[in-house]
């Protein structure tokens, strides 16, 4: 059975996790299988968002899977470190915007999951927080990085060094989740998202992304440099031309990413 669930409908990557049994944790192979996916959606240009989750109902993550950790010898430790925070930022690093459902526990790297996507919507009643100085070790795939820059560094402390796991209410009011919903909700309202991104150029959404990724992470006067040449991308694209065709004749633009 595949421990990475990957189909396309209407132009979305659903990905899924699909290790219930385990609480979804990430063994060596669950990684291995994950990266191969995430390089195929890199290349597919037909893919227009990509919608993240865990099998079952109990959890979106828990994280590493400890069990096999435990029978790991130190190079193995590394190994396993290595491929989560690769496969984290082959994510975090798609042209596409993506989304996690969180269904469940988003715990250690379950959480640091949802923070290498663009956006994160959980069901009501689910449980999130970077645990890992509970087990003697540190976030390892991005927790210490991307969750200050997400909340500011003092409040990112407070939840790291103390283990703490929020509600998803608290992790909402921080700005760690876009929205909490019905469990029943939960894949609806990642769709009605993705529409509402899909209804736009696909070059523009991307460049879009681009800009703001990059130059989150740079000085202002770059960041504008960055964000000049990703306009400057979709000046020459038909995309462009047809949204000024459709205004001029009173209907919705056809995009068609070119």
């Amino acid at each position: 059975m595949s421990k990475v669930i990957y189909k396309v409908i209407n132009q979305i990557g659903y990905i899924t996790v699909n290790r219930p049994d385990v609480l979804n944790c990430f063994d060596y192979e669950t990684l291995c299988e994950l990266q191969e996916v995430i390089d195929a959606v890199y290349s597919d240009g037909e893919i227009r968002v990509v919608i993240f989750t865990g099998a079952g109902e109990k959890a979106f993550s828990a994280g590493a899977d400890l069990k096999e950790r435990k029978s790991l010898n130190d190079a193995e430790v590394r190994r396993n470190v290595k491929a989560i925070r690769d496969v984290f930022n082959s994510i975090a690093g798609l042209p596409q915007p993506t989304m996690a459902a969180v269904n469940g526990y988003a715990l250690g790297g379950g959480f640091e999951w949802l923070l290498s996507c663009d956006f994160a919507i959980a069901a009501e009643g689910v449980s999130l927080g970077l645990t890992e100085t509970s087990w003697a070790i540190i976030p390892g795939a991005g927790g210490t990085q991307r969750l200050p820059r997400l909340i500011g560094e003092m409040k990112a402390k407070e939840l790291i060094f103390t283990a703490k796991k929020l509600t998803a209410e608290e992790a909402c009011q921080l700005g760690i989740l876009l929205k909490v919903v019905p469990r029943d909700r939960l894949m609806s309202a990642c769709e009605e998202l993705a529409a509402n991104i899909m209804k736009n150029g696909p070059i523009a959404v991307k460049q879009a992304k681009y800009a703001i990724d990059q130059g989150m992470n740079t000085d202002l006067q770059t960041g504008m440099a960055i964000e000049g040449k990703a306009y400057e991308l979709t000046i020459p694209t038909q995309d462009r031309s047809e949204a000024l065709l459709a205004f001029s004749e009173r209907r919705k633009a056809r995009f068609t990413g070119e």
